[in-house]
């Protein structure tokens, strides 16, 4: 198992924060400020992008938990691994990241993946 960067605890935060006003403190813990996320369903760049996206997804998907599931894989800065989405307990959606982090350990690039794998 690879140990993720601190950011990625914060990261993870943001997706479960449930007062929205409190994403963004998260974000500006974990990414850089021209972070990428890019997976099917969304394309962002920038952490202002990011938090509305987050915000979407919860009101979206209300009471929704994100989890990082398994071990995560490592090197030179890029992590792999699985996370599932779980509504009343039980997994709505899963599927994998990449994410690349800076050299201070700044998430700057999430590719994210629908499914198993």
């Amino acid at each position: 198992m690879t140990a993720l960067p601190e950011t990625f605890t914060h990261y993870l935060a943001a997706w479960n924060e449930t007062d929205t006003g409190l994403i963004r403190g998260h974000l500006d813990r974990a990414v850089t400020r021209d972070v990428l996320f890019v997976d099917p369903a969304n394309t962002t760049v920038g952490p202002d992008a990011m938090e509305e996206m987050i915000r979407t997804a919860r009101t979206d998907l209300p009471g929704a938990s994100y989890h990082r599931i398994g071990e995560a894989d490592g090197h030179n800065g890029r992590f792999r691994y699985r996370w599932e989405v779980r509504v009343d307990g039980r997994a709505a959606v899963a599927g994998m990241d990449v994410t690349t982090v800076d050299t201070s350990g700044r998430i700057e690039r999430i590719d994210g993946f629908f499914g198993e794998f």
